[in-house]
């Protein structure tokens, strides 16, 4: 197993636990901030590629998809 494997799949139990210490605490900023950890983690995990690398192409859709919420669906404006 390589680091780039092992990293990720410590950023995505890591993105879990701020997932669910923000829910816990109301923060839905800080819930979807692990969600957003988990999405780069798995991104690393199954890619193989370099948390800065995961973490650059995960920033690079979202800008593309800005007007998206979180559901999947398009946000009203």
């Amino acid at each position: 197993m390589n680091r780039d494997l092992v990293e990720g799949n410590l950023k995505q139990f890591s993105g879990i636990l701020r997932e669910q210490w923000g829910r816990l605490l109301g923060d839905e900023a800080g819930a979807a901030a692990g969600r957003r950890d988990q999405l780069a983690g798995s991104m690393q995990v199954r890619h193989a590629i370099a948390q800065v690398e995961a973490s650059r192409q995960f920033r690079d859709f979202l800008d593309r998809n800005r007007d998206w919420d979180i559901s999947g669906r398009r946000s009203r404006l």
